[in-house]
């Protein structure tokens, strides 16, 4: 495959963007620098708040702020867009409209992983934020796919919503109570797999044990880039985290 120059729209957050930038470098095969894929990175951290967008009615507020940064990749010349957040998925159809370049549908892929992993009726924890749930986005992917979603009581949603601004505002969160969520959704809820429906918990490193239960979109997100940008894995990142077999 012809190598292909990827563009990133990031700053939702920064770190989330670092983390992907980061992921995107250790996990290609490479053993000099032209071997790396040709990145163009808009860390375009003051994009308004996309939950707030939302949960407000002032989408345009976030699409008028973008659109100007899908037109200067697509001028640059990228022939992909990834975008590390979840729930600027929300406006995934109207952001595609404003360019011929693909943009990569991380929540799609992320669904589609599910089922090919742990197959069809499978039920799949969601951690993100209010915004991302209230789009309804994952849960639309998931029942595409034929997956059970399930959603998190009101208590536990303001405790994820609490964790991820934690993250924002301090790299070095500790995550015993990422980690204790992510283990009564698996014990309590029956969930075959949680998806880490935010990239601020991409951030976070998470104990192995607790791990292997989780689907990462940004881990999703990064292997799909690769390979579309016509460059090689060292090996599959989600293949490497998820040892369990099919419930």
């Amino acid at each position: 495959m012809t190598d292909k120059k990827l563009g990133v729209i990031g700053g939702m957050g920064s770190l989330a963007t670092k983390v992907f930038f980061e992921k995107i470098i250790e996990n290609t095969v490479a053993s000099k620098d032209q071997d790396h894929i040709d990145m163009i990175i808009l860390n375009h951290a003051t994009l308004p708040d996309r939950t707030k967008a939302i949960l407000e009615g002032k989408e345009l507020s976030f699409l008028n702020v973008v659109k100007p940064d899908i037109e200067l990749l697509e001028k640059a010349g990228v022939e992909n867009i990834a975008i590390p957040c979840n729930t600027s998925h929300y406006f995934y159809e109207q952001m595609q409209n404003m360019t011929k370049v693909n943009i990569i549908n991380m929540v799609r892929e992320t669904a589609a992983f599910i089922n090919k992993r742990y197959g069809e009726n499978s039920k799949v924890g969601i951690l993100a934020t209010d915004g991302t749930i209230a789009t309804g986005i994952y849960e639309r992917e998931c029942l595409n796919f034929n997956l059970r979603p399930y959603h998190p009581s009101e208590f536990d949603q303001q405790r994820i919503m609490r964790t991820i601004y934690n993250i924002k505002a301090d790299v070095n969160y500790q995550p015993y109570e990422l980690e204790d969520m992510i283990q009564h959704l698996i014990t309590n809820e029956n969930c075959s797999s949680v998806i880490l429906g935010c990239t601020e918990l991409s951030s976070v490193y998470l104990d192995p044990e607790i791990k292997k239960y989780c689907v990462d979109p940004m881990e999703v997100l990064v292997e799909n880039s690769i390979i579309l940008s016509g460059k090689s894995l060292k090996s599959s990142i989600l293949n490497r985290h998820h040892t369990i077999s099919n419930p």
